[in-house]
């Protein structure tokens, strides 16, 4: 065993050498259409399906530039008040969508057994920064005074999702921090989010080629989402930190985001907030949705919404 290098799972290294093997493009090489439907055409190989739900609805939310998608997920047919989850997707503020997050959307919703609602926000470069924390915003405000068409009455929210979505879900509970909706942010649970510059983390360099997520592909990210480094939606380090409501936060061990994560939970701690971080070992940027592809990583979603349920149980 190379002791120098660090840990890696057996079916991680197997995935990614077949990815390696695919010849795949250059992300910044081609059309973002075709980078799109290329990240919805490998779920089906990397995903592992969902279970059947009781209901499954798509809603859509006021936004401010029109009707923002949103499917609403719930184990049960019917149900008394309850905290509902706002799940929103990765995908690099570019690609990713409520169908490519199906799947993962009916495993949370069943294994916490909660309602969850998934927002599909506007995708740069066609609408850049900072239409998709607005989106998102706008749905959790509508989604918190338990609108008739959601049909259930909700208690509290509960941001989360991962990679561009964590960065999201904390944007969203910070901006509710500040202006609080109709019911409370009860907790939020970033899973590998972007948290605030990345260039000053030894994981950026550490993990710039080779594990899925790539620098250069972080980089046209960044490049069409044109953020504004000064506004606190960007990089959540900019927004407030005291009083975060309780948060479970996820890494990857193998991410070149990771040392993101840890700075942001970090910076809760000091702040004294109530934090369960988990950083998955030997894993990889992307893994709940390569489930299938990464038998392992399953195992990592559920030790997530466990802790998810043992902070909601300590907080009820």
């Amino acid at each position: 065993m190379d002791t120098t290098q660090p840990f890696m799972r057996d079916d991680v290294r197997a995935f990614l050498a077949m990815v390696a093997g695919m010849n795949r493009p250059d992300i910044a090489s081609v059309p973002i259409e075709q980078t799109r439907m290329m990240m919805a055409a490998m779920q089906e190989f990397i995903q592992l399906p969902g279970p059947d739900l009781a209901v499954v609805k798509d809603l859509a939310a006021p936004g401010p530039a029109g009707p923002v998608p949103l499917r609403l997920y719930d184990p049960r047919a019917e149900r008394g008040p309850s905290p509902l989850l706002v799940f929103i997707h990765g995908g690099g503020f570019v690609a990713g969508d409520i169908a490519s997050y199906d799947a993962t959307c009916r495993t949370i919703a069943a294994e916490l057994d909660l309602p969850l609602v998934s927002v599909e926000y506007r995708l740069a470069p066609e609408h850049p920064f900072p239409a998709a924390p607005e989106d998102c915003e706008a749905a959790a405000r509508w989604l918190a005074s338990s609108p008739a068409e959601l049909g259930r009455q909700v208690t509290g929210l509960i941001p989360l999702g991962d990679s561009a979505g964590g960065n999201l879900a904390i944007v969203v509970t910070q901006s509710l921090m500040l202006e609080p909706p109709a019911v409370p942010v009860l907790m939020q649970a970033p899973i590998y989010p972007v948290t605030d510059p990345l260039d000053p983390h030894p994981s950026y360099a550490q993990f710039a080629e080779g594990h899925l997520l790539t620098r250069s592909t972080m980089d046209y990210f960044n490049l069409c989402y044109a953020l504004d480094p000064e506004d606190r939606r960007a990089y959540p380090v900019l927004g407030p930190i005291a009083g975060t409501p309780p948060t479970v936060l996820a890494t990857a061990a193998l991410d070149p985001l990771r040392d993101s994560g840890r700075a942001y939970a970090s910076a809760l701690v000091q702040a004294g907030s109530d934090v369960t971080y988990l950083e998955l070992a030997g894993n990889i940027h992307g893994f709940i949705q390569i489930r299938k592809a990464i038998p392992s990583a399953h195992a990592d979603l559920l030790a997530i919404l466990g802790a998810m349920k043992a902070t909601l149980e300590r907080i009820a």
